[in-house]
């Protein structure tokens, strides 16, 4: 099964910014495959540096299990991004700038399903 998740949360709810990538982590145990696309506040958890220092009340953090995974495509939007200077350069290294044409073409798959956080 391929996931394709949309996350909008970030660190100014860090439990409702881990929920997706605690799904993903768990999505990826099970030997699934996985792309992950951040918009709004989400795209900040894609800053080299920031997830590390996010800690969820309650559930465990996954951020960093997610970003390391080969089987992970995690997607920063590229406007959401820019209108908070980011740069691409800024990102963790398994993390790009794409938008909505690569979240299409990923949930168009076959064997896709769609999960919004």
């Amino acid at each position: 099964m391929h996931y394709v998740i949309s996350a909008t949360w970030g660190p100014t709810d860090v439990t409702r910014a881990a929920l997706p990538f605690i799904f993903a982590a768990s999505a990826l145990q099970a030997g699934d495959t996985v792309m992950m696309m951040l918009f709004h506040d989400a795209v900040t958890i894609a800053v080299d540096g920031t997830h590390q220092k996010m800690v969820p009340f309650g559930p465990p953090a996954k951020f960093a299990e997610v970003f390391s995974n080969p089987n992970a495509k995690v997607l920063v939007c590229k406007p959401c991004a820019e209108v908070r200077s980011i740069n691409e350069d800024m990102l963790v290294k398994n993390a790009a700038f794409g938008g909505m044409s690569d979240l299409h073409q990923d949930v168009s798959r076959a064997d896709a399903k769609f999960i919004s956080f």
